[in-house]
């Protein structure tokens, strides 16, 4: 082959080389275009502000309220006296001219009334 086939054989590789990297950018170009109409048609369907959910709201956590203050026992009867012993009392107010006769029956009733 001489000098003309070479130059030839040069021609045609380069040519095929050139055909095949217009070839891939072309299809490469197709690819991205229609990607970004993909993309452009999504977001007129669902404009941004509605494509995602805004993010959920949480309440803070409750604060608990303290427990109501238990209320104080009830104060204890005072002890039942002896009624004898009140009897006596009772006796000695009315010597000692406190209490009258009605007064000391009446008191001295109740007494044994229980």
């Amino acid at each position: 082959m001489g000098l003309i086939g070479g130059m030839a054989r040069t021609a045609v590789v380069a040519g095929t080389a050139t055909a095949v990297s217009n070839r891939v950018s072309r299809r490469q170009a197709n690819r991205w275009a229609q990607h970004d109409q993909a993309e452009t048609y999504q977001q007129q369907q669902y404009p941004p502000s509605q494509q995602y959910a805004p993010p959920p709201q949480y309440a803070p956590p409750p604060q608990y309220a303290q427990p109501a203050p238990v209320p104080a026992p009830a104060p204890a009867p005072a002890p039942a006296t002896d009624p004898i012993e009140q009897l006596k009392q009772l006796a000695e107010l009315k010597n000692q001219g406190i209490l009258t006769e009605a007064e000391f029956t009446a008191a001295k009733a109740k007494i044994l009334e229980f």
